[in-house]
């Protein structure tokens, strides 16, 4: 009996591990990085932003130059905009999503500014009415880090326009 518990309690870790693994693999997942954005944008009555692959390709290329983990944007090719983000552990899509969308609470919107000593462009680039198109990329650094990158198409972030 002490053996079955014990190969019992094995197998329920070995399964939970397995499980907590497929979540991680989900949070990275293209499904992820839509719902949170579009869940963002639902909330200031924007339409959804929908994956392109061209433009998930330009996000995968970019990351893979930047192993090093350094919080450096690509410019978007003049083509599009561009949110970064980087950890020195692992961060999930989802989660790098969800640290631009919380900078929504210092988004001032009827001065279309943000409140004094704090960001807020990469919220106003998640819920940009004019950005359709997303694509998003995920890498590991040399250092053990995240550097996770998301493309939007068009680009937003206008000086002088609301994004919604």
């Amino acid at each position: 009996m002490g053996l079955c518990i014990k190969v019992w309690i094995c197998v329920v870790s070995v399964l939970g591990l397995a499980i907590v693994g497929d979540v991680a693999k989900a949070e990275d997942s293209v499904t992820y990085y839509l719902y949170g954005h579009n869940d963002a944008r639902s909330e200031v009555g924007v339409e959804n932003i929908v994956w392109n692959n061209t433009v998930a390709a330009f996000a995968q290329d970019y990351a893979n130059q930047r192993t090093d983990c350094q919080l450096i944007h690509s410019g978007g090719g003049g083509m599009y905009g561009e949110n970064i983000a980087m950890s020195t552990g692992e961060m999930s899509g989802a989660e790098a999503v969800k640290m631009w969308v919380d900078e929504k609470q210092y988004y001032d919107y009827d001065s279309n500014s943000c409140a004094a000593g704090q960001q807020c462009g990469h919220y106003t680039q998640v819920v940009w009415r004019k950005s359709v198109q997303l694509g998003c990329a995920k890498v590991r650094c040399n250092n053990g880090g995240t550097f996770i990158t998301c493309n939007y198409s068009p680009p937003g972030n206008f000086l002088g326009e609301r994004p919604y």
